[in-house]
């Protein structure tokens, strides 16, 4: 009873007339700033034809009510043609979604998934490009999910991966299932799919009892590379090994077990290699660490790292027909596309911007020869188009081919790169200016701790999710560090968190601190910090260390790293921080738990979560409420139903935001600084 009266969410509606949450003398109100934010439109992914002449997108589409529906169009243009316009892909009258792109070898047909004849049941079809506004041939008929279609390289079959009955979508994101009775751990395997486009046969070539995460065609079109481990799929991502199959017999060879996480592998053009990343990852699909090539026909060969000592993070990687390796990469908390030579491991930047670029599953889309590129992309500055071109020329605006948001104009103050020493390290991170900055005047300034920790903050167009850039309208300097642990300065910048979770981390926080404050108008008795996930723990851990923050907002945290490991359902992701489990060395796990130190807090915190929440379970920011509460500390939580580790629902999402600036408002006002 007390749970279902004190901790079902109400909707903020009446939070405009809470103390401090109009801030007078800025021009955008929070609705006004949410109506912008949720009216952006969103890009699924974009896909370039392996001959370089069409661009294929998918745009989702909104709600009567102007939220984001779960319904999407893809659209098609013609490269080739002067003033072509592009035309929706499908004579499909009523809305439903339909993604996942995936050209055919020849670029005259393109794979999709869609729910067009059974709402929430994905199917793939297929549709001549020439027939563009003609109906989709359906392929499969199938019950479970499917996801990342791709053709072979003769175009004669099309791989899936495809998991069997499953209750909801693949990841550990998504809202976890309830438990109810005997608890049993019900495992869904998402095994390799090869369909036969002509007559729709279905058949998985990989073993039942193995959960299948990437993979890719061989050139001969029969081997396929795969990462895989066995066991629940959401938990073992970062166990996961290097196989191949013959998609003809279904013969399993394994090439690779890595001593990290292992992601993106991709076949050289002769067949003889397979390249990919690996290095300490945090969350499945952030990728970061160095490129590696592996022989195919080798079971345990050691591996050649092809990018030792980089100082940034590959994100992504294909080979190209030259030989030559195209990748992405995280550097300098922006981003990157680079051409690696694997024999003689150097490396040239064709291309880098301070903003996010993604194309979907991958980080962008290419021709066959690598020369054109797809990609949406964005910034603070950039609301999100598709763009695509020769990668010589991205930096003409001629080559945004979509312009949706065109008149959209940011309602959030300039943003500069700053950097600053810590220990042996030099750290990289983002300030963001109030809107209408005057020198002459004293500002509050929030830190936003970006989750992971092996992620980066890069510059892009604010989301409707727990983007903080939205308190720059509302007077607020607001930071975003990329301490270490982070992406974009290098495998060893990136593992130096590793069993000082807290401690190397919040020192680069608090001297990036030191460094604004140091030299621009900023407050030192009004600054907050906040955080989701990582960036959570990070806010509940540094109110334990330090009384420099009179604010706090505390979004999927972890309190107690040691009750923490039985309760989240994804373990195996902490070994390589920790070094070894919690039941073999509780005492590094105590070290860093904010619980150990709860009697030093005074900070006031708002505390969120979802109720479903797998990574970061419900039941620690329960735990650190609850001490907050019993000490006597200004704190509140919100748990969001039927939400996992992301919010999505847009009602959440507002309230969301909205408490959490009302929260900074209120705290960080000169009269709660005690001016």
């Amino acid at each position: 009873m007390l749970r279902s009266s004190l901790f079902t969410v109400t909707l903020a509606l009446g939070l405009a007339s809470s103390p401090g949450f109009e801030r007078t003398g800025f021009a955008q109100t929070v609705p006004q700033l949410l109506s912008t934010v949720s009216g952006t439109t969103q890009y699924r992914e974009a896909a370039i034809s392996p001959d370089g002449r069409y661009v294929a997108w998918t745009l989702t589409l909104r709600n009567k009510d102007n939220t984001t529906s779960r319904n999407s169009e893809i659209y098609l243009l013609d490269l080739s043609r002067l003033g072509a316009v592009a035309q929706k892909l499908s004579a499909w009258k009523t809305p439903h979604a339909e993604h996942s792109l995936a050209w055919s070898p020849d670029s005259k047909q393109i794979a999709f998934l869609s729910d067009f004849e059974k709402e929430g049941q994905l199917e793939l079809y297929v549709q001549p490009v020439s027939g563009s506004g003609a109906a989709p041939r359906r392929i499969t008929n199938l019950t479970g999910f499917l996801q990342t279609p791709r053709w072979s390289p003769d175009g004669a079959k099309i791989a899936m991966l495809f998991t069997e009955n499953a209750p909801r979508a693949a990841g550990p994101l998504e809202p976890s299932t309830k438990d109810a009775g005997v608890v049993e751990e019900h495992i869904y395997e998402q095994r390799l799919t090869v369909v036969n486009p002509r007559s729709g046969e279905a058949k998985p070539i990989t073993p039942a009892d193995t959960y299948v995460y990437e993979y890719d065609w061989a050139p001969d079109s029969d081997l396929v590379a795969y990462t895989a481990s066995q066991g629940n799929g959401d938990n073992n991502w970062w166990i996961a090994r290097l196989y191949t199959v013959a998609a003809s017999t279904g013969e399993v060879h394994q090439v690779h077990k890595p001593d990290l996480q292992i992601a993106n592998p991709r076949w050289s053009p002769d067949g003889r290699e397979i390249a990919f990343i690996s290095g300490i990852m945090s969350d499945e699909g952030s990728v970061g660490g160095d490129i590696f090539s592996v022989p195919a026909a080798t079971s345990g060969a050691a591996p050649h790292n092809l990018t030792p000592d980089r100082k940034s993070s590959p994100s992504w990687l294909r080979w190209l027909p030259s030989g030559k390796i195209l990748f992405t990469e995280t550097i300098n908390g922006g981003a990157a596309i680079a051409s690696l030579d694997p024999p003689s491991r150097t490396t040239e930047t064709l291309w880098k911007g301070d903003e996010s670029i993604k194309a979907g599953d991958d980080s962008v889309s290419t021709s066959s020869d690598g020369k054109t590129i797809a990609a949406v992309r964005s910034s603070w500055t950039l609301a999100p188009e598709v763009w695509a071109g020769p990668l010589n020329e991205w930096t003409q605006t001629s080559h945004a081919i979509t312009h949706a948001n065109d008149a959209l104009k940011p309602l959030w103050g300039q943003t500069k790169s700053v950097r600053w020493r810590s220990d042996d390290f030099d750290v990289q991170g983002w300030l963001m200016y109030p809107v209408n900055y005057d020198e002459s005047k004293k500002y509050p300034m929030v830190v936003s701790v970006h989750g992971g920790p092996a992620a980066a903050k890069r510059p892009s167009w604010p989301a409707n999710n727990f983007d903080l850039s939205l308190l720059s309208s509302q007077g607020y300097f607001v930071l975003f560090p990329n301490p270490r642990g982070s992406y974009g300065a290098g495998e060893t910048f990136t593992k130096s968190n590793v069993k000082d979770f807290g401690q190397g981390d919040l020192r680069d926080i608090l001297l990036g601190v030191d460094e604004v404050v140091r030299t621009l108008p900023i407050d030192p008795a009004r600054l907050g910090i906040a955080g989701w996930s990582y960036g959570g723990y990070m806010t509940m851990w540094a109110v334990t260390q330090t009384h420099r923050f009179r604010a706090a907002v505390a979004g999927a945290g972890i309190a107690n790293w040691q009750s923490y490991y039985g309760e989240n359902l994804i373990d195996q992701w902490m070994i390589p921080y920790f070094g070894a489990s919690v039941y073999d060395n509780p005492a590094v796990y105590s070290r860093s738990s904010p619980i150990s130190f709860i009697r030093n807090v005074n900070t006031p915190t708002l505390i969120a979560v979802g109720d479903s929440d797998a990574e970061c379970p419900a039941p620690q920011s329960y735990e650190f409420w609850h001490a907050l509460k019993t000490r006597g500390v200004k704190t509140q939580l919100v748990v969001y139903p039927n939400e996992g580790h992301a919010i999505r629902k847009p009602e959440h999402v507002q309230d969301l935001l909205e408490r959490t600036i009302a929260w900074f408002n209120t705290n960080l006002t000169a009269k709660a600084a005690g001016k």
